[in-house]
């Protein structure tokens, strides 16, 4: 029988989700323990939890939560739902250095450093800071849910509230978006393609795709792209794949205003 402990977690990206046959559909939840230690939630439903259990990005939480039997990643763990306790939100009154202050020490140099740990620990979470970036977007394979995804997803939840049953069914996003970026140390310059599968990034799409239509696109890159190099100082949240866990996607975004990121330690030079 699985041994639940209690954490006090820093809520930190969730990633899109997608069909399950256990669950309904599911996300994948990166979260920092009070020790400064990386924690994975998953599988989580988190469109299937009642509000009041709905926690946001930069919120502390507490719950039970057993190291995961399925999944060999050292950062992975399942929560018991009915234990989430929301505390507070980590807010900006600081400028960022509350927030910076727990995640600077988790930052890598380059995407080459990141990878060499995981060989070398098994680690399969990690921060770093590309020096540019481009964003390319391609058109899914499939752009709905095959019959298979979709039986899945209409599964009947026999203790759903009210709220949950009316909530919109999931819907694929119909493009996959990748960040192609450079990693700069003094050491190497090395190029790299990831997949975005920050949940923000797909409810961006659609909050484009609803305001512009055909012209979602430029939209799109916009706040991606332009805004981000101008305005932010964009990290990258890095992670595995459950079935693939020497793959790397990119599951969550980090982009606190230059003003503000500037006064931070982690925009030191990356082996500075």
């Amino acid at each position: 029988m699985a041994r639940y402990h209690q954490e006090t977690l820093l809520i930190l990206t969730k990633t899109y989700p997608s069909p399950s046959r256990k669950h309904r559909e599911i996300s994948c939840v990166a979260a920092l323990n009070q020790n400064g230690e990386m924690r994975r939630l998953f599988p989580l439903p988190f469109r299937l939890l009642d509000g009041e259990q709905q926690f946001q990005r930069w919120e502390w939480i507490k719950g039970h939560i057993t190291k995961a039997q399925d999944d060999h990643r050292p950062e992975s763990y399942k929560v018991d739902i009915d234990s989430i306790e929301r505390i507070q939100k980590l807010g900006t009154s600081q400028g960022w250095a509350e927030r910076m202050g727990w995640i600077a020490p988790l930052f890598l140099p380059d995407f080459a450093s990141l990878e060499t740990r995981r060989q070398t620990t098994g680690q399969t979470l990690g921060f770093i800071r590309p020096a540019d970036f481009t964003l390319e977007i391609k058109p899914s394979g499939s752009p709905d849910w095959t019959p298979e995804e979709q039986t899945k997803l209409i599964q009947d939840g026999l203790f759903d509230s009210t709220e949950i049953k009316s909530r919109f069914p999931l819907r694929k996003v119909p493009f996959d978006f990748y960040y192609l970026y450079t990693c700069q140390t003094q050491a190497s310059h090395s190029r790299h393609k990831h997949k975005l599968t920050d949940w923000e990034v797909s409810a961006l799409y659609w909050n484009c795709q609803r305001d512009y239509g055909e012209s979602w696109e430029k939209y799109f890159r916009l706040r991606l792209e332009a805004d981000f190099s101008r305005k932010k100082e964009i990290a990258f949240l890095m992670g595995t794949m459950h079935r693939f866990p020497d793959l790397w996607l990119i599951v969550g975004l980090i982009y606190p205003p230059k003003s503000a990121a500037r006064q931070q330690a982690f925009l030191l030079p990356p082996n500075g």
